[in-house]
């Protein structure tokens, strides 16, 4: 694939990854509510499923990118967006043969996004490749949600989905959900002529 069509397919995967999490987010969370019908639990986990494997593409596709710059450090972005994708599935095996979800999910979900996050934001900055601000927005986003979710399992007052948590999630959500798409659909990656050998 060129790297134009890389930047594209990225951009896409970005908004279905965080549009099957909501809607996977809010099926499962009716169910957690009280709601007693199964379907919508089933179709929940699956969305979830299919958020994990959107984000392994996101990260098989971005090692392709970023190799050239560093490769044994962009080869660990796809290796957590995998554990992403490992852990959705076994919390979602968990409450379908449970019908209950695993304690505080969501963080420890939170922990592989952060750490594989910190690493691909680190290499965008580096690399220069999105315009800078945009990078540094996802630097700090996939800090404060590692570093959130460790505080609130720490057992402190944080709670990640009320109030200030909410906050937290706030520069994560904008740089994967609005500003590093957006760009990548319109504008592309900004790669040196040496590097991008494959840009039409």
């Amino acid at each position: 694939m060129s790297a134009r069509k890389i930047s594209v397919a990225v951009g896409i995967l970005f908004f279905v990854q965080m549009i099957t999490a909501m809607i996977g987010h809010v099926l499962i969370q009716a169910f957690v509510d009280g709601n007693p019908d199964k379907t919508p639990l089933t179709i929940g986990v699956l969305l979830m499923v299919c958020s994990g494997l959107s984000v392994v593409g996101i990260g098989l596709l971005m090692y392709q990118i970023l190799k050239p710059f560093n490769q044994k450090l962009a080869f660990w972005y796809p290796v957590f967006r995998s554990m992403e994708l490992l852990v959705s599935v076994v919390f979602g095996i968990y409450l379908l043969t449970q019908l209950q979800v695993v304690p505080d999910h969501m963080l420890w979900l939170y922990i592989p996004t952060g750490i594989g996050g910190l690493i691909f934001t680190y290499l965008l900055v580096m690399t220069k490749i999105v315009p800078r601000p945009i990078a540094v927005l996802g630097l700090i986003g996939y800090a404060a949600l590692l570093l959130g979710a460790l505080i609130d399992l720490s057992g402190s007052a944080l709670d990640m989905n009320n109030g200030i948590g909410q906050i937290v999630l706030a520069p994560g959500g904008l740089f994967e959900f609005v500003f590093l798409p957006i760009w990548l659909l319109a504008k592309g990656f900004r790669l040196p002529k040496t590097v991008d050998h494959r840009r039409k």
